[in-house]
């Protein structure tokens, strides 16, 4: 929120060759297009696993809307080599743990394990990925799980509201269907269907491996080559281009109603920058100043704190491979729906006519710059940051750069960003609750 009162926050000094760069992980393509990349870490005996193929929902239509995610989520489901079972087995019994999941863009399978285990984690994951049977029994409780899940969704005031604002920001574009799927496209996939969409769409191309912790990068190279490498898919289809989006012309709402629900969720915003867009680290700060440093930044703070008409209020920006959105949203009593939409766009308004403080400004800055270390601590977060320097091509060197671009915004940058993207006139409004 603004501020009258005039300091200077002192900057951050960081270490930047202690960050992850070009010196301490080490990248590999294989001669399958997988892309390997390692980060040795022997402060402790753990490894961890983090692996995306470029396969998601957007390769299938909306009439088979949760196909991509439903085929990810049974691949664990038994193998040509193990049973559901078997492969659980495997991995509780070291200790260990695995998983896969289904995106948009992307699907991921991540695991952690003791270095002497890395192996077994490498196996399993590669037999899932490869060679998934798809059995009948297991897959129908996963369908039954699915279902359920959407069950609980359907009546959640926060889920339904969200769903609106995609459809509406994103009219006739990939992003607009649910990836989890519907209940009626959920019953009517076959087991065919997931078998066919595996065929189609997974393989190694695009594909990343990042492994940190207690192993030496070769030898996790030599072990992700013994089980990969010779993985080839000739069927493997290549990424569906996005439509053009267009942003939204006028206000276009739509109010959901869930009867005897006593909260109602609001979510408004515009389609907002993809994560390689040369403005991204500006929206991101500019989004923290928005709705998100300390309470909520100045949405928090002017529909939370001090109008307190809202459970919680913020704002979010989800950059990815493509626009995603830039949304402010809150929880409220249903009588303060339209007292808290004014406010909201109020402070849209404000943002986009008139410069931050610079109190504002150096706070974010000194915010993002120190909390990256902190991302650092863990494998999990180590691992996660390198694979997304791979993902958006940002280069190994990245992290070691990432203060500098940081520290060199401006109170201009921050504006100039604001006004290409959000506004207080055109936007997608959805609000979910009773009536």
């Amino acid at each position: 929120m603004p501020s009258t009162k005039t300091k200077r926050t002192p900057k951050i000094s960081l270490d930047l060759k202690s960050l992850p760069g070009p010196e301490t992980i080490v990248r590999r393509v294989l001669s399958n297009g997988l892309t390997v990349l390692v980060r040795e870490n022997h402060t402790s005996p753990a490894v961890v696993m983090d692996g995306d193929l470029r396969v998601g929902a957007l390769w299938e239509t909306r009439e088979k809307a949760g196909l991509a995610n439903f085929a990810a989520s049974a691949l664990m489901r038994g193998t040509e080599r193990r049973s559901f079972a078997e492969i659980y087995e495997q991995i509780e019994s070291a200790g260990a743990r695995l998983g896969i999941s289904g995106g948009t863009h992307l699907s991921g399978f991540s695991g952690k394990s003791l270095a002497e285990d890395l192996p077994l984690l490498l196996e399993v994951a590669s037999d899932a990925l490869r060679r998934p049977t798809f059995p009948e029994e297991p897959v129908e409780r996963l369908r039954s799980e699915i279902l359920t899940r959407l069950a609980i969704r359907a009546n959640d005031t926060a889920s339904r509201a969200a769903d609106a604002f995609h459809e509406l920001a994103y009219p006739n574009h990939p992003y607009s269907i649910d990836e989890d799927g519907y209940p009626e496209t959920i019953q009517a996939i076959t087991r065919d269907e997931l078998v066919t969409f595996h065929g189609k769409h997974f393989g190694p191309r695009g594909m990343i491996v990042t492994i940190v912790g207690a192993v030496r990068a070769e030898e996790a190279i030599t072990l992700v080559e013994k089980y990969f490498g010779d993985w080839v898919n000739p069927d493997q289809l290549p990424e569906p281009p996005l439509p053009p989006l267009a942003p939204p012309q006028g206000a276009v709402t739509r109010r959901v109603s869930l009867p005897g629900k006593s909260q109602s969720d609001i979510v408004l915003g515009v389609p907002g920058p993809a994560r390689k867009h040369p403005q991204f680290i500006a929206a991101r700060v500019a989004n923290n100043i928005l709705g998100a440093f300390g309470l909520g930044g100045r949405i928090g703070h002017y529909v939370r704190e001090k109008g307190g008409m809202a459970y919680y209020a913020a704002a979010a920006l989800d950059g990815g491979l493509g626009p995603g959105p830039w949304r402010a949203y809150a929880g409220v009593n249903p009588k303060n729906v339209d007292r808290a939409i004014e406010l909201m766009l109020r402070e849209i308004r404000k943002f986009t006519t008139r410069k931050v403080t610079v109190e504002e400004l150096d706070d974010n800055k000194a915010q993002f710059i120190g909390r990256l270390p902190l991302s650092l601590e863990t494998n999990e977060g180590v691992a996660g940051l390198i694979s997304s320097l791979e993902i958006y091509d940002l280069g190994l060197d990245y992290l070691q750069r990432y203060p500098g671009l940081v520290q060199a915004l401006t109170r201009d940058d921050i504006l100039e960003v604001a006004r290409m993207f959000l506004s207080a006139e055109n936007y997608a409004l959805a609000v979910a609750g009773p009536e």
